[in-house]
């Protein structure tokens, strides 16, 4: 089941990671304009924090402490810096993914209220990263032309 996950979550990454590395002027990275919640830097954090918390420690068991309030009130990390976190993060996915054995085993309890499975959370997590990153896109679009 972890290769059908994989090569979703490879893309929608490494499309944050081309968005990201696109930017011309790298300051426009943490805009905030009116009428817009989240600069891309701050979206990249937060998606690189969610897969990491979700998946890297709560099925891989990697250490990772996730610092949510930071996620959103980072400013100004180099976009060098930011794209590391993102290959780093598809790595973790690479090493993790493959280690489970049952994907509708219960999801470790701790870390939402109601009890899932680990496919309805990885596919919840799939589909929060998809809708970033288009988030992240049309921020450098629209910030960046």
């Amino acid at each position: 089941m972890h290769n059908e996950y994989l090569p979703f979550f490879r893309q929608y990454l490494r499309q944050m990671y081309s968005d990201i590395e696109a930017y011309k002027d790298e300051s426009k990275i943490w805009i905030h304009p009116a009428g817009i919640s989240n600069s891309a830097g701050n979206l990249c954090y937060h998606l690189v924090g969610n897969l990491n918390h979700f998946i890297g420690q709560g099925l891989g068991h990697t250490g990772y402490v996730r610092n949510r309030e930071e996620e959103f009130g980072i400013r100004d990390v180099p976009k060098t810096r930011l794209l590391e976190m993102i290959t780093d993060t598809e790595s973790m996915l690479e090493n993790v993914l493959p280690q489970i054995a049952d994907f509708t085993a219960p999801y470790p309890s701790g870390y939402f209220p109601e009890d899932n499975s680990i496919q309805f959370v990885i596919n919840r997590l799939a589909a929060h990263l998809g809708y970033h990153v288009g988030q992240v896109n049309y921020h450098r679009r629209l910030l960046d032309a």
